[in-house]
């Protein structure tokens, strides 16, 4: 009985086909989105139903309301709430109710307009066309849109300056959409869990001051939260493909000019 020689023969296993050594690599490519982070061969609709579901119970509560804008069936709960807040309104809550008011007033209508413009000049227009887009279709179309559909009447004696209809509230709206557009643009998927709880903590501070300043019912906070919240993430669904190649995009082009700064400094090394 003889023995094949050693590399020969039986004793030598066949090499993998190229391809089949290629595909898992290419797999796991096809797993990674451009931000970085693993996702599946379509985009996650989470954001989405999670949206339209905010949307429509910001929907709901108007209907309810406009069937009795004096006597809606969660009033008494409105009116505890107001008894609560009742005062005195002075002191430390004073001043950060006051500038919470001008959070969600005067600076709440520069970020659409102002940071946009940075953005462009940044090259993330597709970003820049995104907080256009959630700011505009959250504030003028969902939260006026209801605004003039129910016709809400204010606590009495609001403490700041205040427009037409209690519900919803514009700067719970306008509190809770900036969470989820600066979650969007700015903060990294790895650390959107702890942005989100923050901006939570934010938009429920939004929604005490407008109530602690008699400028809403608590149920108009509500409403207003959900429906910033619900606009911005149905916004964000929408263009995230277009958001992730600027973002992909962006980063090739960070690093390539790394890596030719990085040549013409070993060029550099090397004729000195």
């Amino acid at each position: 009985m003889t023995s094949s020689p050693p590399g020969t023969g039986t004793d030598t296993a066949p090499a993998p086909a190229e391809g089949a050594a290629a595909a898992p690599a290419a797999v796991a490519a096809a797993a990674v989105r451009p931000d970085g982070s693993a996702d599946g061969p379509a985009r996650g609709r989470g954001p989405l139903f999670l949206g339209l579901l905010l949307l429509g119970a910001a929907a709901l509560a108007a209907v309810v309301v406009r069937a009795d804008v004096a006597d809606p069936p969660f009033q008494a709960l409105d009116d505890r709430w107001h008894t609560w807040m009742g005062g005195p309104h002075e002191g430390p809550f004073a001043a950060v109710a006051s500038a919470l008011d001008w959070f969600g007033g005067p600076f709440g209508a520069v970020v659409p307009l102002g940071l946009p413009a940075l953005l462009v000049l940044r090259g993330r227009r597709v970003s820049a066309g995104f907080l256009l887009l959630a700011f505009l279709g959250g504030n003028l179309v969902v939260v006026q849109g209801l605004k003039h559909l129910v016709d809400r009447p204010r606590p009495a004696d609001p403490l700041v300056r205040v427009d037409h209809g209690s519900f919803p509230s514009g700067h719970a709206a306008t509190a809770a959409l900036l969470v989820v557009v600066v979650g969007a643009l700015l903060v990294p998927a790895a650390r959107r869990r702890l942005w989100w709880a923050a901006g939570a903590a934010f938009t429920l501070a939004m929604m005490w001051s407008r109530t602690w300043l008699h400028a809403h019912w608590l149920s108009d906070t509500a409403a207003g939260a959900a429906a910033g919240a619900g606009a911005g993430l149905v916004v964000w669904w929408l263009l995230r493909p277009a958001l992730d190649r600027e973002r992909a995009r962006l980063r090739g082009r960070v690093r390539g000019r790394r890596g030719a700064a990085a040549h013409s400094a070993a060029g550099a090394g090397r004729a000195g």
